[in-house]
C-alpha cells in the first residue's frame, strides 16, 4: 500500500487553519502517537500478520488469470468511486438544495436576539452527525468489500487484506472517537465566529440584524462554509484506507 502523508491531512489541515487544533509536528510525530494507541495485545497481532506476509511467502503464487484480475480491480474502482461521489454529493446538496434532493438538509437557522447559542448550535451538531453516520455506514462496508476482493486476486495481496482488516480492528474505536469530536470543536468556532460578530459591531456601533448573519460574508453564513470544508475533508479521510488498497490492486496488475 502507498505510503500516506498524515501531516498533510486535509481534515487536519482544515481544523488547524479554524484554530480549531494545534498544527501537526513534522517527523515522527505521527508514529510515536501511533504507537501510544496500540495495545501490547494489538501490537502481537499486526505483527503476527506482517511476520507470516514476510517470513514465509509462497515460493509459487497462484494468482487469479490476469483479465479477471483486471476486471476484479475496475469493479472494486467503480464502487469506490460511486461511495465517494455520493457522499460528496450528499454534503454538497444538503448545504445547496438546488443542486438536487438530500435525506440530510442544512438547518433552518435561528435568526433572533438575544440568540441561544447552545440551542442554535445544537441542531448543527445534529447535522453534521447525520452526516458521519452516512460516512460510516458507507465506507465501511466498502473497505471490507475491497479486501474480499484482494484476497481473491493473489497471494500477497491477500496478505495486504488481512494487515488491513488488523488496523481497522485495531483503530476503529480510536478513530471513532477522534471524529466525533469535531462537532464538539465546530461548537467552539460556532460561538467564537458570533462573539467576533458582536465585537465587530461594539467597535462600529451598529445595531445586529439577525437577518443579514446568512449573507455572504456574514458570520453564520462563514460558519456553514466552514461546516462543509471540513465534511468534505472527513469524507476524503475516511476513504484514504480504501484508496490505498486500490491503488496496491492496480499495482498489483501491472
Amino acid at each position: 500500500m502507498p505510503r500516506t502523508n498524515f501531516h498533510s491531512s486535509k481534515l487536519i489541515r482544515c481544523l488547524a487553519d479554524l484554530a480549531l487544533v494545534d498544527a501537526v509536528e513534522p517527523g515522527n510525530a505521527f508514529a510515536e502517537k501511533l504507537g501510544l494507541w496500540i495495545h501490547f495485545a494489538d501490537a502481537i497481532s499486526l505483527s503476527a500478520v506482517h511476520s507470516d506476509s514476510s517470513a514465509n511467502p509462497p515460493k509459487v503464487q497462484v494468482s487469479m488469470h490476469h483479465d479477471r484480475h483486471v476486471a476484479a480491480c475496475a469493479e472494486a474502482s467503480a464502487e469506490l468511486e460511486r461511495i465517494q461521489t455520493f457522499l460528496v454529493n450528499s454534503v454538497m446538496r444538503s448545504f445547496s438544495p438546488r443542486l438536487g434532493r438530500t435525506h440530510i438538509s442544512l438547518p433552518t437557522p435561528l435568526l433572533e436576539l438575544p440568540l441561544d447559542l447552545r440551542a442554535a448550535y445544537a441542531q448543527y451538531r445534529r447535522f453534521y452527525e447525520s452526516h458521519q453516520r452516512d460516512m460510516e455506514s458507507s465506507v465501511q462496508p466498502l473497505r471490507t468489500n475491497i479486501r474480499a476482493s484482494l484476497a481473491k486476486a493473489s497471494p500477497r495481496l491477500k496478505k495486504l487484506a488481512e494487515l488491513d482488516a488488523t488496523l481497522e480492528r485495531v483503530l476503529r474505536d480510536r478513530e471513532s472517537k477522534l471524529l466525533s469530536k469535531i462537532p464538539v470543536l465546530l461548537k467552539k468556532h460556532f460561538e467564537q465566529l458570533f462573539k467576533a460578530h458582536q465585537q465587530k459591531l461594539v467597535d462600529e456601533q451598529q445595531a445586529d440584524n439577525p437577518a443579514s448573519w446568512t449573507q455572504p460574508g456574514a458570520w453564520l453564513a462563514r460558519f456553514c462554509n466552514d461546516m462543509q470544508m471540513l465534511l468534505l475533508a472527513e469524507v476524503e479521510l475516511r476513504l484514504q484506507p480504501a484508496m490505498g488498497l486500490i491503488e496496491a490492486f492496480r499495482q498489483d496488475t501491472q
